[in-house]
């Protein structure tokens, strides 16, 4: 370990310890101290691994000058691990405020990778996860949580939250109402015995747990928005075309105006091409 004092991110398992890696074992060891947002949770792990270190509590009410006594003592030479009660430290976790303060103070920061609920979750969808947007934990205010959703309706990427049992009803709810009834994949207890994943609609998802209390952590993977479209007539085209021709009047190319009015009706530019030549060359 570094002597000059250092900061470790240590990603410990979500469920199962026998995912924690060689590298995580080793640097919670050689560690001085571990910083914990739930000192019981890591105390339990820590007995598995049969490591006994000095456990400092850090959570979302922490204060400064508890996060200033922490940078303090890394500083004096002190290396610290710090983990959260599952998965990597900073992601949906109050960890981000001690990374910050000890790279303002100088303090050199490694991370030890290890699992995260998200790409596990994402892993075993059966989503389209080539692309996605985590959005971590919605608020408690309805106003912020209908902001944060009316602000994704219409974003195409796959989006990924984490919700607690008790507000699973009304999140999904919520995404009813404002995505509509998508395709969704519900991840509960991952890695543990009770692993589940539900591949469902967000409507059928809604009867499934109105029928069986939500118990367990989730994470809620959800299609991103698919533009309808429009259905293509004889008068869609006509419409178009007239646009394009009014373009071209004014002075615009054949070829832009009928990719402008594609853009507009949404509609193919070549059907719409084929309809202003068949016009032209009427008249």
């Amino acid at each position: 370990m570094n002597s000059s004092g250092k900061l470790y991110l240590v990603g410990t398992p979500i469920g199962n310890l026998g995912d924690i890696t060689y590298r995580a074992v080793k640097t919670l060891e050689e560690a001085d101290f571990i910083c914990a947002e739930d000192t019981r949770v890591t105390a339990k792990l820590l007995s598995h691994l049969d490591i006994k270190k000095p456990l400092v509590s850090y959570r979302e009410h922490s204060t400064d000058f508890d996060i200033a006594k922490i940078v303090e003592k890394i500083i004096g030479g002190k290396t610290a691990a710090e983990v959260t009660d599952a998965g990597m430290p900073s992601v949906s976790d109050p960890g981000t405020r001690l990374v910050t303060a000890c790279i303002e103070a100088g303090i050199e920061v490694d991370v030890i990778p290890g699992p995260t609920a998200l790409t596990t979750a994402a892993a075993v969808s059966g989503m389209n996860v080539s692309r996605f947007s985590f959005e971590g934990f919605l608020s408690v205010s309805k106003k912020q949580r209908f902001e944060h959703l009316n602000s994704l309706s219409e974003d195409p990427h796959t989006l990924i939250f984490y919700e607690a049992p008790h507000k699973l009803l009304t999140t999904l709810s919520d995404f009813l109402n404002v995505f509509g009834d998508r395709k969704i994949a519900i991840c509960r207890e991952l890695t543990k015995l009770h692993q589940e994943v539900l591949r469902t609609t967000v409507s059928e998802a809604i009867k499934t747990f109105t029928e069986r209390s939500p118990k367990g952590e989730f994470v809620l993977i959800i299609e991103g928005y698919i533009p309808e479209k429009p259905t293509v007539t004889d008068d869609n085209i006509t419409g178009a075309a007239d646009y394009a021709i009014s373009l071209i009047e004014g002075g615009m190319k054949m070829t832009e105006a009928c990719k402008l009015a594609a853009e507009k009706f949404r509609i193919k530019k070549s059907g719409i091409y084929s309809r202003v030549t068949e016009i032209i060359e009427k008249d």
